[in-house]
């Protein structure tokens, strides 16, 4: 299984055999992450901030799956009163903006899994699953993807070109992907 978190859809496929058993994609990745940071801003903090800021967020203190009281200090715009504010946002605080996008994340792989066939089901509690993507780089993602989901998981190695370069070569040897090519 492959779990490639973009910045507009998060892509699930299940492959098996050079083929492609199960594949679904999700409006919700990177983008939706700092939408969600910048909804939480405004209404537990009463602050308004911009994308960059959130996408700042998501990089310094985010996390899938709090573990320390790391905090950040960033600034942004009253709502009330109009004027530039500062605050401390803890880890938790940023584990509680994004969650309302890694559940929808965790509900797709969860039907994925439930669409796999039985009999490959085995192969992925030993293979487990694979998150590409820059959303793969947000901290303990594959923490909460595997107490979810009970599976192991790994994150590609350069999980920012690993799906550009993979595509690369299935191109190049377009006679070994075929079925897979074909199907999109």
């Amino acid at each position: 299984m492959v779990v490639d978190i973009g910045g507009g859809t998060t892509e699930i496929a299940v492959m098996s055999l050079g083929g492609v058993v199960y594949s679904k994609s999700l409006r919700v990745a990177g983008d939706a992450m700092d939408i969600s940071i910048i909804n939480f801003m405004r209404k537990k903090f009463n602050l308004l901030i911009g994308d960059s800021t959130a996408e700042k967020i998501k990089k310094e203190i985010g996390t899938a799956v709090a573990t320390g009281n790391n905090t950040f200090s960033m600034k942004g715009r009253d709502i009330r009163s109009g004027t530039p504010k500062e605050i401390a946002l803890t880890e938790q605080d940023a584990c509680e903006a994004l969650m309302p996008i890694l559940s929808q994340m965790l509900a797709g792989i969860k039907e994925a899994l439930e669409n796999t066939p039985p009999e490959l089901s085995a192969d992925l509690v030993d293979m487990g699953l694979v998150l590409t993507g820059g959303g793969a780089l947000l901290r303990n993602i594959d923490k909460l993807i595997s107490k979810e989901t009970g599976l192991p998981v790994n994150i590609a190695d350069d999980p920012l070109s690993c799906v550009a370069i993979g595509t690369g070569k299935a191109l190049e040897n377009e006679e070994l992907f075929s079925t897979v090519l074909s199907e999109y």
